[in-house]
């Protein structure tokens, strides 16, 4: 398959119909959903066409770039069967309090010298003490003082209106909360809490006017119907943002033996969110460079937006090496 040679579909191909339903607005049937995880190998070329019709009608062949910091590492009391900083993980990572605000500051410099668009500060733990809400606004507001273009997101686990209220008038702009599976599959990856605390976070932030980066995890054991519910629940939520993450095996963690998502699955299903969520700013997140491998600019055919320099505990692309591949395909980075 070339990486070089994709085209918006053109009229005779066969996924080109729902390429217009979504630009249309119109949701695809579950059926269609079904097919789009189910299309053999040998027409993944055709699939990623019609999905690249939808995400340049709305995106052109701009790709976005964001940084995540890790504010807070470890220490978490809740038991995410996929993640290295939770209570059941024993894998070999940092652990640290909060960050100074005048760190995280820092960071976000940082960021930005390396084409960050976004930046965002995650902290592990159940959700934010009032400690944490106002360091997360001190630094915001002096980050929005020497980049004010920058795009300013917090990952805090879960949180009521008052937290979201407080976060937005600071001047953060996004809160990335993942419903990360499908409701059915939920209790499979986590009990210490519940899918719906995660839905009731998102929208808290959506009633505080931030906007909402909210995706989810491919490769946890799910099946297509999983993968599917997650894509409508993510379009019922009307979110702004959607990070597709696949699933890094962490040795120490109760996933670590799970085998890493074939190459062509991951496509698949960022066709489906693409297809599902047309005007949803599309990541292609954690794991993307174990699974995708030499095949990672095809992720930018459905998805415009990418991390770079690791995903909190587990190391990503480099800024400049996902700069290369960004060119070499013919996208541009966005720019302020």
């Amino acid at each position: 398959m070339s990486i070089t040679s994709i085209a918006p579909a053109a009229p005779d191909n066969p996924f080109a119909p729902l390429a217009a339903r979504a630009l249309a607005g119109e949701a695809l049937t579950r059926d269609q959903a079904r097919g789009v995880l189910a299309v053999p190998d040998e027409r993944l070329t055709d699939l990623l066409a019609a999905a690249f019709t939808v995400r340049e009608r709305r995106w052109g062949r701009k790709v976005k770039v964001c940084v995540l910091q890790n504010a807070r590492s470890g220490l978490c009391p809740e038991d995410c069967g996929y993640c290295s900083q939770s209570k059941v993980s024993t894998a070999d990572i940092d652990t640290y309090r909060l960050m100074p605000h005048e760190e995280l500051v820092r960071k976000a410099d940082d960021a930005v010298a390396r084409g960050a668009r976004r930046y965002c500060m995650v902290t592990s733990g159940r959700g934010p003490s009032e400690r944490d809400i106002e360091q997360l606004c001190a630094a915001t507001r002096d980050i929005k003082q020497s980049h004010p273009d920058l795009e300013i997101c917090v990952s805090v686990g879960l949180m009521d209106d008052p937290a979201a209220q407080r976060l937005a008038d600071a001047g953060v702009g996004w809160v990335n909360h993942n419903l990360n599976t499908s409701e059915r599959f939920y209790p499979k990856i986590c009990t210490t809490h519940t899918y719906a605390d995660r839905v009731a976070t998102v929208q808290a932030a959506q009633r505080a006017g931030l906007n909402t980066c909210c995706g989810g995890i491919v490769g946890m054991g799910e099946d297509d119907e999983d993968v599917v519910d997650l894509g409508f629940a993510l379009r019922e939520l009307r979110v702004d943002s959607l990070p597709v993450n696949f699933l890094i095996p962490i040795g120490g963690t109760p996933l670590e033996e799970r085998p890493v998502t074939h190459a062509t699955r991951a496509l698949k299903a960022l066709c489906l969110m693409r297809f599902l969520n047309p005007d949803a700013d599309i990541r292609a997140a954690g794991g993307r460079e174990r699974t995708l491998g030499e095949w990672q600019p095809l992720a930018l055919y459905p998805a415009n937006s990418v991390f770079v320099n690791g995903y909190l505990t587990t190391p990503g692309q480099a800024a400049a090496e996902a700069e290369k591949m960004v060119s070499g395909i013919g996208f541009e980075l966005e720019a302020d």
